[in-house]
């Protein structure tokens, strides 16, 4: 894994962003400045009068390329380190760069303490700093990821810089690392879990010799498919050493997931989701699991991957009624905490299939804050289910001729309108929710010729359910969703 660089003008907070960056992502913080500053047994200031700008950047860039050994760290920059071509260039080799930036008043107000720690903007602070962002416009306009940190706390501006890296790190049940990159990166492995779609595209890129490809679909999500996985760990000697990847959508990391929960009391396992679907949803918060004929995912474990890598290329080569499943997905992670994404998905498929990573990391980082503060499912969490009472039985009834997504949208459609007919919500939101689906090119009706008895035997069977009565997340808004329990199934129909 590689670095993660803070840069920008002095006063966007570097260090205060950085400390807080380092602790949700449990990796060492270093300042650079600071380091200098231990090299050298002098403040900058002092460097800066006694040896001049020119031996200080010589000093800045013998500390900056000295990180080369360092393990992966969140480095806070000085404000004009990657001036010099060869800084920027190492930085950008060795990590990622992540520009803070904020309004001239702003700076003001957080600097105006501090202009004689900091020899270039020493004097009339206001023109000083005007005039050296002046200078440096260009080149801070040149780095693309960005966050303007105006008006916002820190932890805030923290949590918009995890979005913008796709980095997270997991700790509520399990520890493990959620990263939006590429599967070059990948950690040691011994053994790969896939399908027959997947194989085809994917399984050369991972480089390991040993694997499984199982046919691909739902209906082989069942206990048969586990123990041929089971005897294929036995097959080629894991043991409670090794560790699985599970390369592929929902259905092939939910079976590696479960599979390696059970083998020999749990192996580790590593996601790389292959499908929007499981980069947004189903890779991330542990659930494992397989189907029974009477309904999906009724037998499973907690068993969260050490690792999941959900790199946004490998759905270049999804077929395009996989990517609008996805997209369901998304769009419900919009509704229930994300206006911005949610307004994002009324694009259409297009703009999506322009700006996949910011899909993937945005709809992500819904799933992650949710699942961090309720790992199982004992409170909030169930916000997560919005769509997926009705949605699963859909699919169930139409022995998923539907996809996934499909029957989410169909479902999420349905919820939203039943919580209008309650006084939950006003009609407003039944119309922007169809319309996002619509936007999309996801189905929003239930099929006619589709039995209501059998849906709403479905949804009796459902996980979801309780002694008296079905659970159901209903949206009250863009960006709100509410728990309640209906007894009368027929009602929501």
């Amino acid at each position: 894994m590689k670095h993660i660089f803070l840069y920008g003008p002095p006063g966007t907070g570097k260090s205060t962003i950085g400390k807080l960056l380092a602790r949700s992502l449990k990796l060492p913080f270093i300042d650079l400045d600071r380091v200098i500053e231990m090299n050298a047994g002098m403040s900058i200031p002092q460097i800066m009068e006694q040896q001049g700008e020119t031996a200080f950047r010589d000093m800045e860039t013998a500390a900056l390329k000295a990180l080369a050994t360092e393990k992966e760290s969140i480095i806070a920059l000085g404000g004009g380190a990657l001036l010099r071509e060869e800084n920027r260039v190492f930085a950008e080799t060795n990590g990622k760069v992540l520009l803070l930036m904020a309004e001239l008043q702003t700076l003001l107000e957080r600097l105006h303490h501090e202009s004689g720690k900091r020899p270039l903007l020493s004097g009339d602070l206001k023109s000083k700093l005007t005039s050296l962002l002046e200078k440096r416009r260009e080149h801070y306009n040149s780095f693309l990821l960005k966050v303007h940190v105006d008006g916002k706390p820190a932890e805030q501006n923290a949590h918009h810089a995890q979005v913008m890296l796709g980095r997270h790190h997991l700790s509520a049940m399990g520890e493990y690392d959620v990263i939006v990159g590429q599967v070059s990166n990948l950690p040691h492995a011994d053994f790969i879990v896939t399908d027959e779609n997947v194989a085809k595209h994917h399984l050369e890129k991972l480089n390991i010799a040993k694997s499984v490809i199982l046919p691909a679909g739902e209906e082989h999500k069942n206990l048969e498919t586990i123990s041929r996985l089971w005897k294929s760990f036995l097959e080629n000697g894991l043991d409670r050493k090794s560790t699985i990847i599970a390369l592929g959508g929902g259905v092939v990391g939910d079976m590696a997931g479960f599979a390696a929960s059970t083998y020999m009391r749990g192996i580790n396992w590593i996601g790389i989701p292959t499908t929007l679907l499981s980069m947004v949803d189903a890779s991330l918060g542990g659930k494992t699991g397989f189907d029974l004929p009477e309904g999906k995912n009724l037998i499973g474990s907690f068993h969260p991957p050490k690792l999941v890598i959900a790199d946004p290329s490998l759905l270049l080569t999804l077929p395009e009624r996989e990517l609008r499943s996805g997209m369901a997905e998304v769009v419900k992670h919009g509704i229930i905490s994300d206006p911005e994404l949610f307004n994002l998905c009324l694009r259409g498929l297009d703009w999506v299939k322009d700006n996949l990573e910011e899909v993937v990391k945005r709809a992500m980082a819904v799933k992650i804050k949710v699942i961090e503060e309720d790992p199982y499912e004992k409170g909030f969490r169930a916000a997560l289910n919005l769509g997926h009472t009705v949605g699963h039985a859909v699919e169930l009834v139409s022995k998923f001729e539907l996809r996934h997504g499909e029957a989410i949208a169909i479902g999420t459609v349905a919820e939203a309108k039943y919580s209008a007919r309650v006084g939950l919500a006003d009609v407003g939101l039944v119309e922007a929710v169809t319309e996002s689906f619509k936007a999309l090119g996801l189905p929003i009706q239930i099929p006619e010729e589709m039995p209501r008895e059998e849906i709403i035997r479905a949804m009796r069977v459902d996980k979801k359910k309780n002694a008296k009565a079905i659970r159901f997340a209903l949206p009250v808004e863009i960006g709100k969703v509410e728990l309640v329990d209906v007894t009368d199934l027929e009602s929501v129909l």
